[in-house]
């Protein structure tokens, strides 16, 4: 799922960023409330952390003009613990509160709760589940199972299916993986991105008659369903 966070404090947009990204989401970042604005009306996004203190435009003003075209769910960053402030956030249309400092822990539990209430299917799909062929991921429940067998696989793992499969049929190149999964440039002297690869096609392919991850020599891998 893919959360849009916007923070202005560089270390902490960054610290959110990483967090989320290990627990297998798709995350950018604006660092002010204009680039905010633009980011959560013209992306899609699953769910929006917003902070409310923000240079150029605050982030009561960002709900607002969210509000306008948008029903995503949005929850509020605040260093300020006054009952105002949160009831304002409230009635502007945020659908949770959460005051600074705070532990990660919380913050991951009210941004699983609120995909969970927010999630609208649409055309008969769930937007917390991803499948291709008989593959499927279960965002929420972090559990990913094929053909109902379920796959046991470690974090870097899901999160590598979750970026293939998040884009499948795409070919992503070895230094797009590198940056995004672990965060790093690529260097072409470390293995770490076939290793994790061949590990993750030996859980989710080797067991199985059909194949869907697969090398394309030069250029990267791609996740597909190859029709015979």
């Amino acid at each position: 799922m893919k959360i849009l966070v916007v923070e202005d404090e560089p270390k902490l947009a960054e610290y959110l960023r990483k967090a989320l990204t290990e627990n297998s989401y798709v995350v950018d970042v604006a660092h002010d409330g204009i680039e905010g604005r633009h980011f959560a009306i013209e992306g899609r996004y699953d769910l929006v952390v917003l902070d409310v203190m923000l240079p150029g435009l605050d982030g009561f003003a960002v709900l607002r003009d969210l509000r306008r075209e948008k029903n995503v769910p949005v929850l509020m960053l605040t260093a300020r613990d006054k009952v105002e402030d949160r009831v304002k956030g409230l009635q502007t249309g945020a659908d949770d509160y959460l005051v600074k400092p705070f532990a990660l822990s919380e913050l991951l539990a009210r941004v699983q709760a609120l995909l969970r209430r927010g999630a609208t299917p649409a055309a008969g799909q769930d937007p917390t589940l991803l499948r291709l062929a008989d593959l499927e991921l279960d965002l929420v429940r972090r559990k990913a199972t094929r053909a109902g067998q379920r796959l046991d696989l470690t974090a870097k793992e899901f999160t590598l299916l979750v970026l293939l499969l998040r884009r499948h049929g795409q070919v992503l190149s070895r230094s797009a993986l590198a940056e995004q999964v672990w965060d790093m440039n690529f260097d072409s002297n470390t293995n770490v991105v076939e290793v994790a690869v061949r590990r993750l096609r030996g859980k989710i392919d080797d067991p199985f008659a059909t194949k869907l991850l697969r090398t394309i020599r030069g250029m990267g891998y791609v996740l597909e369903d190859r029709k015979p």
